[in-house]
């Protein structure tokens, strides 16, 4: 059961996406364009998506168990870490050069197409990256 919600959840995720375009990085560049051509439709996506999010996570703080029955397990709150700083960092610094993070990118692996070619190389990238932190970079931060 929790892979089929894991599933139906996907496809909901990559179909809003879609259906947003928020999968194309131009959108998600011209957001980010403030001195130039400012696309806002991002900041209504993200308006969008606080105002489901809000009173589900407001619901969940209140109650130990998911609606199948799985105990909620919620983040705790820890100190802004070095770790932390930079890989936001990271993470900014590449969505900005590219308009594309791991969700999209996998939207537009499936979607096929003109973003086919960009897409794989950011995901391969980001699964160098995961490996190198993952070996070499976790203590080094």
């Amino acid at each position: 059961m929790a892979l089929l919600t894991a599933l139906a959840i996907g496809l909901l995720f990559g179909g809003g996406l879609l259906l947003s375009g928020m999968a194309n990085p131009q959108n998600v560049l011209g957001f980010l364009d403030v001195a130039g051509t400012w696309n806002p439709s991002l900041a209504f996506v993200m308006a969008g998506a606080i105002g489901v999010a809000a009173p589900v996570f407001a619901w969940v703080r209140r109650h130990p168990r998911t609606l199948g029955g799985a105990p909620v397990v919620l983040p705790e709150r820890g100190p802004v870490t070095r770790r932390l700083v930079l890989g936001s960092v990271l993470f900014g610094v590449g969505w900005g050069l590219v308009g594309l993070c791991p969700g999209p990118a996998l939207v537009l692996l499936g979607q096929g197409g003109a973003g086919l070619a960009g897409a794989l190389l950011f995901v391969v990238g980001l699964g160098a990256g995961l490996v190198l932190v993952t070996r070499w970079g976790a203590a080094k931060v």
